[in-house]
């Protein structure tokens, strides 16, 4: 987490350090504000530890050590100050001892692990214990205590060549792909899954070569009326958006009804898509694509004409209407052999 400093008497102090919580002990923000008006309100030592449910000589130390204002005890100042005080600042044990940083830097220079350095140490040098150092002081030398030149010449050395951290997450925390929150599939209208009410849209990407280019694909559920939508090499959220919109741009009012897709980051402009056509977009859940079955089956079909491993972007805007309108005209066994584009016109004329 990046440094947020600000001013204290003596000095500036990290934000992050001053709102972290670290144990009940010592005290919190609040309960230094409440020293403050306790001791306002003209409360001794004594009565203010008891109503804080504190001892009374933590209480004296923090009013002695921390009172450093003409204007008496405040408590923000205070907290700051704290702070400042908890802190140990001290060496770093591979800048401080230069025999074990040589040895570190020569074992990181064959491609040694971390790991492997530290427990070969304890081989190498069986009676020294300063010739110690654990994986997580050696991952810090590089991460943290080593600058510029040196923090790279280090990380290039470890297996994965990372000259920063990369931090984890919990296996099981599906990290989100876009800021707007997702409309779940779970609260479409009971409506879309009848398929008898037209105007409600599953919605995907076809990829080309080396994930180079791209074709968006909605699919009506009633019909199976097929429309795709010009990308060429632009696969951002942005230019998906785009995309869509014009795609849509000609449906009547009856036929705007719903969009379902998967959770792409390139639909992170979901709402801006939904404001400009008035769709509500859904969002199927991860690693279900049943839930867009229709498309799913579509998808392939297109595949008979824009081949896996093929350059997308060499398709024009007329190509895509002409491969729409052919799949638009072929009879479906789920239609009882009708087309979609039959069905759909036959849909419209009733609704």
């Amino acid at each position: 987490m990046p440094e947020r400093r600000t001013r204290a008497i003596g000095g500036s102090v990290d934000l992050n350090v001053v709102e972290k919580i670290i144990h009940p002990r010592y005290l919190s923000l609040l309960e230094r504000e409440q020293l403050q008006d306790l001791r306002r309100a003209g409360l001794s030592i004594r009565a203010i530890a008891s109503q804080m449910r504190r001892a009374p000589s933590t209480i004296s130390r923090e009013l002695k050590r921390n009172t450093v204002s003409v204007r008496g005890y405040m408590p923000h100042t205070a907290h700051r100050l704290s702070v400042k005080h908890r802190a140990r600042p001290r060496q770093a044990k591979l800048v401080a001892n230069a025999e074990l940083r040589s040895y570190v830097q020569g074992k990181l220079a064959k491609r040694w692990s971390p790991q492997q350095i530290s427990h070969r140490l304890v081989k190498d040098f069986p009676t020294t214990p300063e010739m110690r150092a654990s994986t997580e002081t050696i991952y810090q030398a590089i991460y943290v205590h080593a600058r510029g030149d040196l923090t790279r010449e280090l990380g290039k050395q470890l297996r994965r060549g990372r000259i920063a951290r990369k931090p984890h997450r919990q296996s099981d925390a599906r990290r989100p792909r876009f800021v707007d929150p997702m409309n779940s599939i779970s609260n479409r209208p009971a409506e879309v899954d009848s398929r008898k009410v037209p105007g409600h849209w599953e919605g995907d990407l076809i990829i080309g070569a080396l994930g180079g280019s791209a074709i968006a694909t909605l699919v009506e559920r009633s019909s199976r009326f097929v429309m795709l939508g010009h990308l060429g090499r632009e696969r951002t959220a942005e230019a998906v958006r785009d995309s869509l919109i014009t795609t849509v741009r000609h449906l009547p009012a009856s036929l705007r009804g719903t969009l379902t897709w998967d959770q792409g980051a390139e639909m992170a402009e979901h709402r801006a898509f939904a404001a400009a056509t008035n769709f509500d977009v859904y969002f199927a859940d991860a690693g279900a694509p049943w839930q867009r079955g229709s498309n799913e089956n579509t998808n392939g079909l297109l595949r008979q004409y824009f081949p896996r491993g093929t350059d997308l972007a060499a398709h024009s805007v007329d190509k895509l209407l002409a491969v729409a309108e052919e799949l638009n005209d072929r009879p479906r066994k789920s239609l009882d052999w009708d087309t979609p584009a039959e069905r759909l016109s036959a849909l419209l004329e009733v609704s």
